[in-house]
This record gives C-alpha cells, sequence and structure tokens, in this order.
C-alpha cells in the first residue's frame, strides 16, 4: 500500500499545502478546490467536482470535507481517501484543540484580530471564480440557466435554512429529468458497494447511544467522554447545512440545555461550557484555515477540561473522531452507489439541472457573503471599503488569469490585513 501511495506524493503534498491555506468557509474551500485541484493540477474535471459537491450536499456532515475525501478516493481509492481525509482535518482540529488549552492562559479574551480582515473578500473571490468557470458548463442550455437563477434566487433569501442545499439541487435535477427528451445512457464501470461502511456507521450509532445511556445512568467516572462521542457522533451524522447549523445545534447541547430548570433538577452532571468561551471558538474557527467542523475539537477539549489536562486532550480527540468519522463512512458507502445510479437515463437527465442549481448555489453564496462585507463607506472605513472592492477583484483576476497557486493568493490576503490593521 505505501509503493501505491508513494506514487501520490505530489498529490498529498497539494492537499497538505491547501489545508494550511484554505481560508472562507466552506463557500471559499470550494473555489479553492477548483483552482488547486482543477485549473491547476487536473486531478479532476469541473464537471466532477460539481457532480462532487451536489452530491455531497445532498447527504449530512461536512460537505467540503467529504468533497476532497472523494478527489483522494478518485486518485487511490480507500487508502488514499482516508489520508487525503487526515491531512486535510487534522490542522484545523489541532489549531482548535490548542486553542481549548489556550483559553486558559489567555484571560479568556478573544483573539481574533485584524490579520483576517480581508479573508471573506477572498472567499467572495474564489466564489466568483469557481461560479463563472462552472457557468460555461451550463450556460448552453436554457433550461438549464432558468434553473440556476431560480436556485440562486432561492438559495440567496433562505441561506440560513439547512434544508436549502439539497432542495434545490434535488427540484433542478427534477425539472430537467421531466423537459430533456434524451433517452441516453453512460456506460460506466460498475463500482462495487462498500456495505460494510453503512453497517459500521448504525452499529457505532447503537452502540454510542447504549453506553452514553448505561454511563449516565451508572453515574460512571468519565461518563461525559462516552456521552461526548454520542452527541458528537450524531451531530456529525444528522446535520445538513455545515458549520452555521453545527454551531448553533452544539451551542444548545451545552451551552443552553445545561442551564435549564428541567436538566439542572434531573442531571447536575450533564456537559456544560462557558458561554464566553463557546463563543470565543466559534469566532475562531471562522480565521482559521480548514473545515469548519473542526470547531467540534474544541468543543471535546471544553467539555471535559475540568477532568485534567488529559481528559481534555482526549475530548479534542473525541471531537475530531467523532465529528467527521459518519460523514466518511457516509460518503465512502453512498458515492458507488451514486456512480452506478448514472448509468440509468433519468440519472442522466437529472444532471443537467443539478448542475445548474449547483452553479446557483455558488452564485448565491458569492452574494450573501457579500452581505456582511462593507464597500461603499465615506467615513474613516474608506480605505478598507476600497480594499475589501480590490480584494474581490483581485482575487478573481489572478485566479482566472494567472498561475499563481490559491495559497500565495490567501497569504496576500494575510499579509494585506497585518498592514492596514
Amino acid at each position: 500500500m505505501s509503493l501505491k501511495l508513494l506514487r501520490h506524493i505530489s498529490f498529498l503534498k497539494a492537499v497538505t499545502l491547501y489545508s494550511l491555506t484554505a481560508f472562507g468557509g466552506a463557500q471559499g474551500h470550494f473555489g479553492m478546490m477548483m483552482k488547486t485541484f482543477v485549473a491547476k493540477r487536473k486531478d479532476i474535471t469541473e464537471q466532477e467536482l460539481l457532480e462532487y459537491n451536489a452530491f455531497c450536499q445532498l447527504l449530512p456532515g461536512a460537505s467540503s470535507t467529504q468533497i476532497i475525501t472523494l478527489i483522494g478516493y478518485k486518485k487511490g481509492k480507500l487508502p488514499l481517501a482516508i489520508l487525503t481525509l487526515l491531512l486535510w482535518i487534522l490542522p484545523a482540529c489541532l489549531l482548535m484543540s490548542g486553542l481549548s488549552f489556550a483559553l486558559d492562559f489567555a484571560g479568556k479574551t478573544t483573539l481574533q484580530n485584524d490579520l483576517f480582515k480581508f479573508i471573506k473578500p477572498m472567499a467572495v473571490g474564489f466564489l466568483a471564480f469557481a461560479a463563472f468557470r462552472a457557468y460555461t458548463l451550463v450556460s448552453g442550455n436554457r433550461i438549464a440557466r432558468l434553473i440556476m437563477a431560480g436556485a440562486m434566487i432561492a438559495t440567496y433569501f433562505l441561506f440560513n435554512s439547512p434544508v436549502i442545499f439539497p432542495a434545490v439541487i434535488l427540484l433542478g435535477g427534477l425539472i430537467t429529468n421531466f423537459t430533456e427528451k434524451t433517452s441516453k445512457t453512460i456506460s460506466i464501470e460498475p463500482r462495487p458497494v462498500k456495505w460494510g461502511n453503512i453497517v459500521i456507521f448504525f452499529l457505532i450509532f447503537i452502540i454510542a447511544g447504549f453506553f452514553s445511556e448505561l454511563s449516565r445512568k451508572n453515574e460512571w467516572q468519565h461518563r461525559k467522554a462516552f456521552n461526548l462521542f454520542e452527541n458528537t457522533y450524531r451531530f456529525g451524522g444528522m446535520v445538513f447545512g455545515g458549520g452555521d447549523v453545527l454551531m448553533p445545534m452544539m451551542y444548545e447541547q451545552y451551552v443552553v440545555r445545561p442551564a435549564t430548570q428541567r436538566v439542572q433538577l434531573k442531571n447536575q452532571n450533564v456537559i456544560s461550557i462557558d458561554q464566553n468561551e463557546f463563543l470565543t471558538g466559534a469566532g475562531m474557527v471562522k480565521a482559521i484555515p480548514g473545515p469548519t467542523f473542526s470547531f467540534s475539537a474544541f468543543v471535546g477539549g471544553e467539555a471535559l477540561k475540568n477532568e485534567g489536562p488529559g481528559m481534555q486532550a482526549i475530548g479534542c480527540a473525541i471531537g475530531t473522531f467523532g465529528i467527521f468519522l459518519p460523514s466518511a463512512l457516509l460518503v465512502l458507502f453512498f458515492f458507488p452507489v451514486w456512480h452506478n445510479l448514472k448509468k440509468y437515463p433519468a440519472i442522466y437527465r437529472s444532471l443537467k439541472g443539478i448542475n445548474a442549481a449547483v452553479v446557483g448555489i455558488m452564485a448565491a453564496s458569492a452574494f450573501f457573503l457579500m452581505k456582511d462585507i462593507s464597500f461603499f463607506e465615506v467615513n474613516e472605513e474608506a480605505t478598507t471599503s476600497f480594499l475589501n472592492i480590490g480584494v474581490i477583484a483581485g482575487t478573481f483576476l489572478l485566479l482566472t488569469f494567472t498561475k499563481l497557486p490559491a495559497p500565495v493568493i490567501a497569504l496576500i490576503c494575510l499579509v494585506l490585513g497585518l498592514i492596514f490593521h
């Protein structure tokens, strides 16, 4: 296996560099994937990346993590997929785990600064680049253009709803399935469905729930570790909508719920996290590269910090393992199923609408991110507003007309934040 992996050293280096510079959340990640793995390295095509994105939006879990896992799967099957996943999640999870320990030494003050002030405009530029490239795949079909426009409008106004992404993708596929007349089939090589993945997924789900409840009833010494894994695994296997949905659910679970009178009377040993610490972590995860779901590593450390540094480190590991394992099992099980279904005409017809809906989602994401960026200030923020416009336009132009690597653009934006603080 190691000899086979040696053939992919260049790819693994690219994944590592990507994981260290992929700022901007899931939306920004997709644009960087388009530049790094499509435009520059040509590991996959635009069509494949759109398909991966659409497929992963239909599943619960961390979508950008699932996409990069599929890229690794395509390049080197399961061994490379697992290694790709680890290289992608570990830097961010280690940073968030370190933050859990650092809060005790930082006076629990916010650790954010102006270094990251131009990351959001950069993410908009990446999204605009990705949407522009993807638009060429659907621009020749009138129905596809209409689906793209409708998906963009619906997604923009319902962006905070976790069901909007899978809903518009499914609707786009249904529309072209009924409007397209072709009965063409795709000749594909069938892929074996790994039934073990879905069996493991449900088996862990059941076992985690059993031991969580058993530890609660019997007040085991380290019951919080069992409760934490059950909660985290459940979130990782059931959350649609990415990190922006995950964080409110964790906030309710670990900050709001433990303070209620009902829980206080029934179970005072429930996992509870300080509100200020939780919000500090939620802010910091937006400012580091890598998956937003790495926030779970921070939450795991905070959940067990009162039990000593050793258990706090175990909590960080549980938070990391528990949140990413279910989405990895799901994507690796369902992707061969999805691949095999493409040979049917109905699925082939649906792909045009699915791709058009994904392009609409990308465009809507860019516009939605722009809502919180200042552009036309005339006071002391005028310089920042001007630079925001420049960062968006500059990112798009550099990605489109130069071969400058995406990580270099991210570093330039960090330096700008440092200069204009």
